[in-house]
């Protein structure tokens, strides 16, 4: 298998690793922060807005299975990618929707899929499409939140079920447990 890696942010990292973890062809994803200045940042030092930082998901992936320009038209579907620097509640350059490609190709996808995905909007996709930067994993707490304790989280039990509702009801063949049927 030829792993690749993709790596998006679309507001709160539990939120966008909720949807895919599901999601077949996906082999790993890791919450994290990229696009800021300072070193090492902490989970504290990203949501107090000044390091310049996304929250992130970094998503390993078989191409095989699934196809980055689909994996982008996921992306594109399971947030709102015509807010710019949030999502819902949460406000600030930490939440922006953003693309990070690893190559030339994977930049040329996404601007393709980010103009495939907008007759789909009523605004303007705002999603930016920044460089490759440093990813550093966010602290270990933060991997599978939803499956642990986010189930018991207000904030996540109001804003991850209806992600993935859509998602089931959008992508129904593209998820896990339906892909072996």
């Amino acid at each position: 298998m030829a792993e690749e890696i993709a790596t998006v942010a679309g507001g709160c990292f539990w939120c966008v690793e909720a949807v895919f973890q599901d999601i077949a062809g996906v082999e790993s994803v890791e919450s994290g922060y990229i696009g800021g200045s300072v070193v090492d940042p902490t989970y504290k030092q990203v949501c107090g807005g000044n390091t310049g930082h996304a929250e992130g998901l970094r998503i390993r992936f078989d191409p095989a299975v699934l196809s980055y320009g689909d994996l982008l038209d996921i992306f594109f579907h399971t947030h709102d990618p015509t807010q710019l620097n949030r999502q819902g509640n949460d406000v600030g350059t930490q939440y922006r929707s953003a693309i990070f490609p690893h190559s030339p190709e994977q930049e040329a996808e996404a601007r393709a899929a980010k103009a495939r995905n907008q007759p789909d909007f009523d605004q303007p996709i705002v999603t930016t499409i920044e460089p490759d930067d440093i990813w550093y994993p966010a602290e270990d707490y933060h991997q599978g939140y939803w499956d642990g304790e986010g189930q018991s989280n207000p904030y996540c039990l109001a804003v991850i079920p209806p992600k993935l509702a859509k998602l089931r009801k959008s992508y129904a063949a593209r998820l896990k447990e339906n892909a072996a049927s």
